[in-house]
């Protein structure tokens, strides 16, 4: 019985040209490691063979090692053995912002990989998905091997498909201080992030211990910290038994030395002794409105900060929630690796890192306490 119209001596070299002509391509850079190769289908289409034949040339190249098939994803070039060697890896990192809170992140990035050997391609999407979209494309087609991702998932439409989207790339991805929270177990990315819930927690109860009850949270709002800071806040305030605290919230663009003044006469108004303040800037901010409003800190009004960016420069330095950022980034990168080194047979990990509670003059706490 003849297939593609022509006798069987005829197909058997129809399908070793077709596996020449695709390895030649995989070899000379036609399909870069890590891109994908046409569908069955669409190759059989453009070829004028049958789907059989593609599959079987598939198939050839998936023994040699040159190409390999991820379900329901396709098949894509393989990394070959030589350019996945530890010291020749080159792994794209995307960030939203290089001069907060990511730097320290990075650096802990660069540390674990230039361990390895590896190199970094880094690039920045500014909290625009277009312009992450494009970053990711621009990464890829520079020929890394894996992705350490940090999406803009809090603004996406459906942040369930833009992380389907993030996971089905060529290649391997790993998320930082980001997970689809609202999936609990049904979260799939590969991820490393911090528990800002438990800082939030941490940091209600150390005021606690110091004998206040009547509390105020004061938040930027709009940020992917927000939610969860906010989270950890009220269930350390049911937890405790705390009666309902005051809460002040504006975008970072609203946050300024007017809306600070508001937010102290509120918490003063609402008999608020100690509030938690995200960020550090909004921090500083109402740090200076309760000094304009005649408030002692932190004998009229304790004060803890969240993110420790620069919270020890405030005029009264500021006890702040300290995100393990540079921990956070090694971690990210040793679970890449490890994916890059054992594959589909390495655990999927998702992990979670408590910040510590760095105790400075603004909460109250004995100079002991202090670190």
């Amino acid at each position: 019985m003849a297939h593609d119209g022509i006798p069987a001596s005829g197909r058997e070299l129809k399908f070793r040209a077709l596996t020449a002509q695709l390895r030649r391509g995989l070899l000379d850079g036609t399909w870069p490691p890590g891109s994908k190769l046409p569908t069955e289908r669409a190759l059989a289409a453009e070829t004028g063979l049958s789907v059989t034949t593609v599959r079987r040339a598939y198939e050839d190249l998936v023994a040699l090692g040159l190409v390999r098939r991820r379900q329901g994803a396709g098949t894509f070039a393989a990394h070959r053995a030589e350019e996945v060697r530890a010291d020749r890896r080159v792994v794209g990192v995307l960030v939203p912002d290089t001069s907060f809170y990511y730097p320290r992140v990075l650096q802990g990035i660069e540390k674990e990989l230039a361990a390895a050997g590896a190199r970094l391609v880094l690039a920045c999407s500014h909290y625009d998905q277009a312009e992450e979209d494009a970053a990711v494309a621009r990464l890829l087609g520079s020929g890394v091997h894996g992705l350490l991702l940090v999406p803009t998932l809090h603004t996406a439409a459906d942040p369930a498909l833009r992380a389907e989207r993030l996971m089905a790339l060529p290649v391997p991805a790993v998320l930082a201080e980001r997970r689809l929270a609202a999936h609990g177990p049904g979260d799939p990315t590969e991820h490393v992030r911090t528990d800002h819930e438990g800082g939030a927690y941490d940091a209600v109860r150390h005021l606690r211990a110091l004998g206040h009850r009547r509390f105020g949270l004061v938040v930027r709002s709009g940020a992917p910290t927000t939610a969860p800071v906010e989270y950890g806040f009220a269930r350390a305030m049911a937890d405790l038994g705390l009666p309902e605290p005051c809460r002040e919230s504006g975008t970072m663009g609203e946050w300024n030395a007017g809306r600070a003044d508001r937010a102290v006469a509120a918490l003063r108004a609402a008999g608020v002794t100690a509030a938690l303040c995200f960020g550090d800037r909004e921090a500083a901010l109402v740090l200076a409105a309760a000094r304009r409003a005649g408030l002692r800190v932190p004998d009229d009004l304790a004060l803890i900060s969240y993110d420790n960016e620069f919270a020890d420069l405030a005029e009264t330095p500021l006890t702040a929630v300290s995100p393990p950022k540079f921990q956070l980034g090694r971690l990210a990168a040793q679970i890449l690796l490890r994916r890059l080194a054992e594959g589909d047979a390495a655990p999927v990990q998702q992990v979670r890192l408590r910040p510590r509670l760095v105790v400075r003059a603004s909460c109250g706490a004995p100079r002991s306490a202090r670190g």
